[in-house]
């Protein structure tokens, strides 16, 4: 009897993923039982440990470093511009007023986005934010912005960007008063889970400054003004989940084996192309005769070496105390298996990072078409990541401009105060980065023509694609270019017909003569 129920109690254990990946029995899963639990209790109870790493790892290991730069480079580049793009039949704007709007959007946005008044700090302008709020995200897990009015004698506006880094938005101490709010690291939510306010400390967590620790609660819209204060940038990957983790977090371990692993070889490979000779000595003696000993720059005493140490170098003599000897293992260098363990290694991150590891290493040794694969599948991530940063960095700011600027009477949009889908339909604009490059630009742009032509794109689309321009610059441009073009030819080929024609003179009188 006890036999049977132990054979029911089993068959129900191996029923479905029972058998499988949810086993208990199998000798290969049985050790493999991770606790489930919340967002909070699985990320925010590690993030420390993981932003340390993450920046320890980007200061310090190349592939890291390109890694996040990569990223960086190809989905902000120089910095995600906006098109705006007003609803004009929702607006009921004609074509010439919705030009004029544009151009009048356009000009206002350089006059802020261009100029360092962007920044709270001063030290960049809008797109140089950009950059360092989507580094710092990658790296940290999440970067807040807060959004301040200052105003200033030479400003036009007063709108005012100010990032902070990760480790400073903390839950307040118990010594604070908190009126039983629901705040998980940093992040205050109401009872339906929406967040509501962020708490900022005045100092970083592990950091040597002395003073006393307070927490400023920060809403992320003003009661009163309805205007935003705060943008968290964070990627989501669980319902539920109130801070970000660093890009790096699931290849740290990968990325440091491999960096030791690399320092071994590359040190391995120094010490083999050393050579260095060994002189026995049968007395004491302090003379140096071939001049290898260190001596300290400052000082220019000889220091001497650890008891146990010698000095090796290329071409090296050392002098050893009486009695010793040496024997050195050899290293065996170059070893042939270190470039293809390597690369296993590199296409294995390069997955997680979503990034081939052709473009990881920046080296492209295969075909037109692998390369180009390569590319395309690499630039799947960057237009997501893209749209991501518009949509949540880019866009609320932008909009927050636009208001302050109709507050200010530099842009006339009746109604956006009364009516929000009025206020969308002025604010709705596309951002667009440096674009995707070409391998082989005579058929890559000859594709482009046929889709154009066949309907299933447009020139503005594939402006934006292939150099990242707007369609309608380049159109204007391209008539001011061949208004200059008409102007100066005919000027230009006269001058050259009578250059031509005095040289030809002159050959013509000598060869009648």
């Amino acid at each position: 009897m006890r036999l049977d129920n132990a054979k029911k109690t089993q068959e129900i254990l191996n029923q479905g993923y029972g058998n499988h990946g949810a086993s208990r029995t199998k000798k290969s899963l049985k050790a493999f039982n991770p606790r489930a639990g919340s967002a909070d209790e699985d990320i925010h109870a590690n993030l420390g440990v993981l932003r340390a790493r993450s920046r320890d790892e980007f200061m310090g290991n190349p592939l890291a470093n390109g890694a996040i730069k990569t990223k960086k480079t190809n989905v902000i580049g120089v910095g995600l511009v906006p098109k705006p793009n007003p609803d004009v039949e929702a607006l009921g704007l004609n074509p010439d007023q919705a030009k004029t709007l544009k151009n009048q959007i356009k000009r206002e946005w350089d006059l802020w986005a261009e100029s360092k008044y962007a920044d709270a700090a001063g030290l960049s302008n809008f797109y140089g934010l950009q950059q360092l709020a989507f580094q710092s995200a990658l790296i940290s897990g999440d970067v807040l912005a807060l959004l301040n009015d200052i105003e200033e004698k030479h400003s036009v506006y007063d709108l005012r960007v100010k990032l902070v880094e990760a480790d400073l938005c903390t839950s307040p101490t118990a010594q604070e008063d908190t009126k039983d709010r629901d705040i998980k690291n940093g992040v205050e939510t109401d009872k339906n889970g929406r967040v509501v306010a962020y708490w900022f400390a005045n100092k970083y967590p592990n950091g040597f400054n002395l003073v006393t620790t307070k927490h400023t609660r920060v809403p992320v819209i003003g009661d009163e003004s309805g205007r935003r204060f705060v943008i968290h940038l964070l990627e989501m990957e669980r319902p539920g989940q109130r801070r970000g983790v660093p890009v790096l977090a699931p290849v740290i371990e990968s990325l440091k084996m491999l960096g030791r692993y690399t320092e071994a070889e590359l040190m391995a490979a120094v010490i083999s192309s050393m050579f260095t000779v060994f002189v026995k000595k049968k007395a004491d003696t302090d003379e140096d005769d071939f001049g290898i000993n260190v001596t300290d720059p400052t000082t220019g005493a000889e220091i001497q070496p650890e008891p146990g140490e010698v000095n090796m170098g290329s071409g090296a003599v050392q002098f050893l105390e009486e009695g010793e000897d040496i024997s050195v293992a050899n290293p065996g260098r170059q070893n042939t298996a270190f470039d293809p363990f390597v690369m296993s290694i590199l296409r294995q991150i390069g997955s997680s990072l979503e990034i081939p590891y052709e473009l990881l290493i920046k080296h492209f040794t295969s075909s037109y078409s692998a390369s180009r694969a390569a590319l395309l599948e690499a630039w799947k991530m960057f237009k997501t990541l893209r749209k991501w940063m518009g949509d949540n960095f880019c866009q609320p700011i932008y909009e927050e401009w636009f208001t302050e600027a109709v507050t200010k009477g530099r842009i006339q949009a009746p109604g956006i105060f009364n009516d929000p889908a009025i206020f969308r339909a002025y604010t709705r604009c596309a951002w667009h980065g440096p674009g995707q490059g070409l391998i082989n630009p005579v058929q890559e742009v000859t594709a482009s023509e046929k889709k154009i032509a066949l309907g299933i794109s447009t020139r503005e689309i594939e402006a934006a694609e292939q150099n990242g321009t707007d369609f309608e610059d380049n159109a204007q441009q391209l008539i001011y270019e061949r208004g200059l073009v008409e102007q100066f030819t005919p000027g230009m080929a006269a001058t050259s017909a009578n250059d031509s024609g005095g040289e030809g003179g002159d050959d013509e009188d000598a060869q009648t003569n």
